[in-house]
């Protein structure tokens, strides 16, 4: 389940995307004050299992035999690459096969590759710098530019539809992580319920009139309601394979 919280006032629309879930997430989030970062440091090793490696090796050797399959993985995924990455694990427990799962089980897959957390991008690097140099164009050697969110510069920008004749809307999407969980591919159901509820208990903070706004549970909104927020394109569609 998901939830989502929409933001509408007349200059601005703001969204967030969050995992759902209600009841005993807040129980939950007592217990875990610590996240999943500092239980899994503790009790797993750095080195993954046996049955793992194998697991890596096979899907590995089977995907590089596959046909009609022009992915960044595949082209990428080399036997030396994969010989290198095989043994690695993340703290939060991310393996090669985190990283791979959802390009080898979707051939039509374009790049193929999901980071199951902030760690996989140094963990796995052989691997990442090369898809991400060969999609972006952007190598390991060159650095990011300093941050620059363009606070007071609005002047600086013409009005691109004075007259109000071509632009019907317009859309900022931003996505951000929560520190000590993974991605998506590592998450685990406890995990949606609570981020969902810290997040929740951020938002219902929010004071701002231009901010603030109605928090929208998934398993408890109405159809109405669902098909109103995907057809102003704040909800997106369901039903993402390369998710799964």
């Amino acid at each position: 389940m998901s939830a989502f919280r929409a933001l509408n006032t007349p200059r601005k629309i703001v969204i967030g995307l969050l995992a759902g879930g209600a009841g005993y997430a807040t129980v939950n989030y007592v217990i875990w004050p610590f996240n999943r970062e500092l239980y899994m440091t503790n009790t797993q090793q750095n080195e993954i299992d046996a049955f793992t490696v194998k697991r890596i090796e096979e899907v590995c050797k089977n995907f590089q035999n596959a046909e009609n399959c022009n992915s960044l993985l595949k082209k990428h995924l080399t036997k030396d690459v994969v010989d290198q990455l095989k043994y690695r694990k993340t703290r939060l427990g991310a393996t090669l096969y985190d990283v791979i799962r959802s390009g080898v089980n979707n051939l039509d897959a374009s790049v193929g590759v999901y980071a199951p957390d902030a760690e996989s991008y140094k963990t796995f690097a052989p691997l990442f710098d090369k898809i991400i140099e060969d999609y972006h164009g952007f190598s390991p050697k060159e650095s990011q530019p300093a941050v620059d969110l363009g606070e007071g510069k609005a002047g600086d920008f013409p009005e691109l539809d004075p007259k109000n004749k071509y632009i019907l809307s317009t859309r900022i999407r931003c996505g951000r992580s929560l520190a000590g969980y993974p991605f998506n591919p590592l998450l685990t159901e406890d995990d949606y319920l609570i981020m969902e509820q810290k997040v929740k208990t951020a938002l219902d903070m929010v004071q701002d009139k231009e901010l603030k706004g109605v928090y929208y549970p998934l398993a408890g909104m109405t159809k109405q309601t669902q098909n109103q927020l995907i057809s102003d394109h704040f909800l997106f569609k369901e039903g993402d394979r390369h998710l799964k």
